[in-house]
């Protein structure tokens, strides 16, 4: 229908008197499709059952804050104090099933007064809601990812230390081990540590822990997995065979020096694509018991290296190539290989969406608990943004070779900008409790697929 433009343009006035009155209306419309994800997963009690053991409770009760917490970042805030910009929200204190929210100081000196215990107990249930998916999906395979990421601290953070910190050298950190799971981006586990560890530092346990857990809810399912050269050792290879898990480790050329002169005396490479081509070789470092297949690749590239001089002792140099050696025991062509390991970078996608979106990056209190409990918060929005997703929409992938995850996942952000920060009215017209949003025909439509498929699900 064509309008005119008397119809479209109007004048500009002047602007409107402020008024600030006490109604029930909120900013978070789109909140509803969490409260109702939160009912089905039981999460407030399950929540209040990690506190239990703790003789001193706040008024509020630990459970509560914690999916406070959750709420908080879901909302897109990110330090304690930011709670007040929406602590009169109605459809907020509903969903807690409060009166009132607490202030920035009583949720911080409830975070301080959790213990070990509390963090141990609330990594138990992260853990096993991601489980939970995985025994709907029934997959038949399942790549996990292991990989660490730094959280800077101030200085007075509990169990913080000082090391490998690219962004701000010298400052202290926490360094975080994670679990994720390819196919669902969802992590499934974290190991919070001290900044000043090494990647593979005590991992082995970790690990073997994940492994075991996936294999008790999918005994069924192969399990794979993808690591950085951090993770390559002996130990951490004849764990992942005696346990039956497929595995591609990058291979650290600083630790071995005859891999810089297999590839500068190779002669022939087999090509795979327009810049890529391969050699394979059964092989052994020489404190090895027995030989593996090792992959070298090598791949056209244009960047200047600017790496230290002194590494050329250690890794091969031809100019304008990069080469990357890889372990595995997988039995697919070096190609698809090749594939499969690279998809390894989508784990860092999953690092940098964690803080930007949910906040993973900053630290609220002085104590080591309190911290690990934010962390465990801000992975816990994040999973159960994905899992709105996996229980609301149809998958969209099939298995790639890169292991993409099988839905086309939106981020918490994009979902918090469409659909969380709708504004609102809550009225009980003929004492119906009602939530009065704008006639807006893809707000309602995506709102009420989201509700209609959650209540088909319960």
């Amino acid at each position: 229908m064509k309008c005119s433009r008397a119809e479209i343009h109007r004048k500009t006035y002047r602007l409107p008197e402020l008024s600030f009155e006490d109604q029930q209306l909120t900013s978070f419309s789109g909140l509803i499709i969490f409260q109702a994800l939160f009912a089905r997963l039981q999460l407030k009690r399950r929540l209040s059952g990690c506190f239990q053991h703790l003789r001193v409770t706040p008024i509020f009760g630990h459970g509560v804050m914690v999916m406070l917490l959750v709420v908080h970042l879901l909302l897109g805030y990110r330090e304690l104090r930011d709670i007040r910009y929406y602590q009169d929200d109605p459809l907020v204190r509903r969903i807690l099933g409060l009166a009132r929210l607490p202030d920035a100081s009583t949720l911080s000196r409830a975070l301080a007064s959790t213990d070990a215990r509390s963090a141990q107990q609330l990594r138990r249930l992260c853990r096993q809601l991601v489980l939970e998916r995985l025994v709907r999906l029934g997959l038949k395979r399942i790549t996990v990812d292991f990989d660490g990421s730094v959280l800077s601290t101030g200085r007075f953070a509990e169990g913080a230390a000082v090391g490998f910190n690219r962004k701000k050298k010298g400052q202290r950190s926490y360094y975080p081990l994670f679990c994720t799971l390819a196919q669902t981006g969802q992590i499934l586990d974290v190991w919070h540590r001290p900044g000043n560890v090494h990647d593979s530092n005590g991992a082995q346990a970790f690990i073997l822990e994940c492994i075991r857990e996936i294999r008790a809810v999918a005994p069924q399912a192969i399990i794979e997995t993808r690591m950085d050269s951090a993770f390559f050792s002996d130990e951490i290879v004849r764990l992942l065979e005696a346990e039956g898990v497929e595995y591609s480790i990058s291979v650290p050329f600083e630790r071995f020096v005859k891999l810089k002169h297999l590839i500068e005396a190779r002669r022939q490479w087999w090509r795979h694509s327009g810049k890529i081509a391969y050699f394979e070789m059964q092989w052994k470092p020489s404190k090895w018991k027995r030989r593996a297949r090792f992959v070298f690749v090598r791949q056209r590239s244009k960047v200047q290296s600017k790496e230290p001089v002194q590494l050329d002792l250690f890794t091969p140099f031809v100019w304008g190539y990069d080469f990357k050696v890889i372990v595995t025991n997988k039995r697919i062509r070096a190609g698809k290989l090749l594939a499969f390991h690279n998809g390894r970078g989508a784990q860092e996608g999953v690092f940098a969406e964690l803080k930007t979106d949910s906040q993973l990056g900053y630290v609220p209190t002085r104590t080591l608990s309190g911290n690990q409990i934010y962390l465990l918060s801000a992975m816990l929005a994040h999973n159960l943004s994905r899992e709105l997703q996996m229980e609301t929409m149809v998958k969209q992938r099939a298995t790639t070779s890169k292991r993409t995850p099988l839905w086309a996942f939106e981020r918490l952000d994009t979902l918090r900008r469409k659909l969380i920060q709708r504004a609102g009215r809550l009225t009980r017209p003929q004492g119906k409790l009602t939530l009065t949003l704008s006639a807006n025909s893809s707000v309602k439509n995506e709102l009420l697929h989201y509700l209609t498929e959650l209540d088909k699900a319960a």
